[in-house]
């Protein structure tokens, strides 16, 4: 799919993308690497961009998410985290709620995600709730 397609793309279109993507993994530990890998290729975000405001409380792990607001209405996001599965996790959120509208972004729980792409049970808690957290933080920058 070319990357302006995938642009185009609306969340639960995303979701199912994720899904497609994790559901060749049977077992959670191939899903974690999936999730390593996604890590490793995030960009992340700059010294500067680590800025207390842009971090996201609840999470065990230092972790920040930051956001623009496009010109066309949609929003672009950029997380890190200092672990790597978190990394991964947040690496999910930027490709599911970037270039998307803040009623697209709203329209989404945590429980949903997790459940799309099969790890819904295999998070620890302290890591659900984090996940949870980044995605208050992220639908809290559209509102």
């Amino acid at each position: 799919m070319a990357y302006g397609e995938f642009n185009k793309m609306t969340v639960l279109e995303r979701l199912q993308e994720m899904n497609d993507l994790f559901s060749i993994f049977d077992n959670p530990k191939d899903k974690f690497i999936q999730l390593m890998d996604m890590a490793k290729e995030s960009e992340g975000l700059t010294d500067s961009e680590k800025l207390e405001i842009n971090k996201i409380n609840g999470c065990t792990s230092q972790a920040w998410v930051t956001a623009k607001h496009n010109s066309d209405g949609t929003f672009l996001f950029k997380t890190d985290s200092d672990a790597m599965i978190v990394k991964g996790l947040l690496a999910l959120l930027e490709t599911i709620f970037s270039n998307q509208t803040s009623d697209e972004i709203l329209s989404i729980n945590s429980p949903d995600i997790l459940k799309s792409v099969g790890l819904d049970g295999a998070v620890t808690s302290q890591r659900t709730n984090g996940f949870s957290s980044a995605i208050e933080k992220i639908q809290g920058f559209v509102k």
